[in-house]
């Protein structure tokens, strides 16, 4: 564990869903070729993306032609280059220095800033990594994502690996992001957890501690979760009512079977769904609230 922040540890959290109480699942198709296990429907499990299948998921950009084309078609996913979304991020903190007063405005501030990521694929508005569009690696100093530049802000402000750690774990805690496919949103997870190491290990010439790696991981598989974003609850976890009463002849009670539509799907009402709604967790408070009950 302590020379690989991804280990069989780390990797059980990266998978967690934390409003099923299971993994997150591959709500593709993309992989059902290779069994089963591999069914749009069926959860990811370590197994299947480790040892001999450990290149199982892949970022888009070294995905096939063929099967980009398809992603695209059938969830609208195109990845962003990363000098575009450079440019986005740069409007999005020149207009959150301008919503206050710039001259009371602190680093810490800007550290616990929420942010969100919407139907974020490979959460490249959080984190460059890579650029999505070409695969190209980006050093540390050069990424332009939103939690790129929170941890660059620490490095710039603290000294101790204690106080980095402190405000790190802030910044992580203040960042979201929402993701339909799973083999998105764990490349996401991933990335998110990869570039706290990485950023350390810039700073203080060595690996985080192992504590530190497993918290962060933790605080990831809160922040960013599974969800279809138009509705507020798991992928495709909307359903027809089945069942239904009738009175009979005599008055008594029988049960029939009807086809009854979710409710907030025939609406169009984000608010009365009869899928399971997505969980998210207020750091502040320690509490597990549903995401539509964040949505004025």
């Amino acid at each position: 564990m302590s020379n690989n922040p991804l280990s069989a540890e780390v990797l059980v959290t990266l998978l967690r869903d934390h409003t099923t109480g299971r993994n997150i699942f591959w709500a593709t198709h993309d992989y059902e070729g290779l069994g089963s296990a591999y069914a749009y429907h069926s959860e990811i499990l370590p197994e299947l993306i480790t040892g001999e299948r450990g290149m199982v998921v892949q970022p888009r950009v070294r995905k096939t032609k063929a099967n980009q084309t398809d992603r695209s078609k059938d969830m609208a996913e195109v990845f962003t280059p990363s000098w575009i979304c450079n440019a986005q991020n740069n409007l999005v903190e020149q207009a959150w220095l301008a919503s206050g007063e710039t001259d009371k405005t602190t680093w810490q501030d800007f550290v616990c800033a929420t942010c969100l990521e919407i139907t974020c694929g490979e959460a490249p508005y959080l984190v460059s990594r890579y650029d999505a569009a070409t695969g190209e690696p980006i050093p540390p100093e050069q990424r332009i994502g939103l939690l790129d530049r929170k941890l660059r802000t620490i490095g710039e402000h603290t000294t101790t690996s204690a106080e980095w750690l402190e405000w790190a774990q802030r910044a992580y805690q203040s960042t979201y992001g929402y993701e339909w496919q799973g083999d998105s949103l764990l490349l996401a997870r991933q990335s998110l957890l990869l570039t706290f190491v990485e950023y350390f290990q810039a700073k203080f010439n060595e690996m985080p501690p192992t504590a530190s790696v497993v918290h962060i991981a933790d605080i990831v598989s809160w922040n960013l979760w599974q969800m279809d974003g138009l509705r507020g609850v798991v992928p495709d976890s909307c359903h027809s009512e089945s069942k239904g009463v009738e009175r009979g002849l005599f008055g008594e009670e029988i049960e029939v079977q009807t086809s009854k539509p979710c409710e907030g799907c025939r609406t169009d009402d984000i608010r009365r769904h009869n899928g399971q709604y997505c969980l998210v967790r207020d750091w502040e408070s320690g509490e597990t609230i549903r995401f539509i009950d964040l949505i004025k």
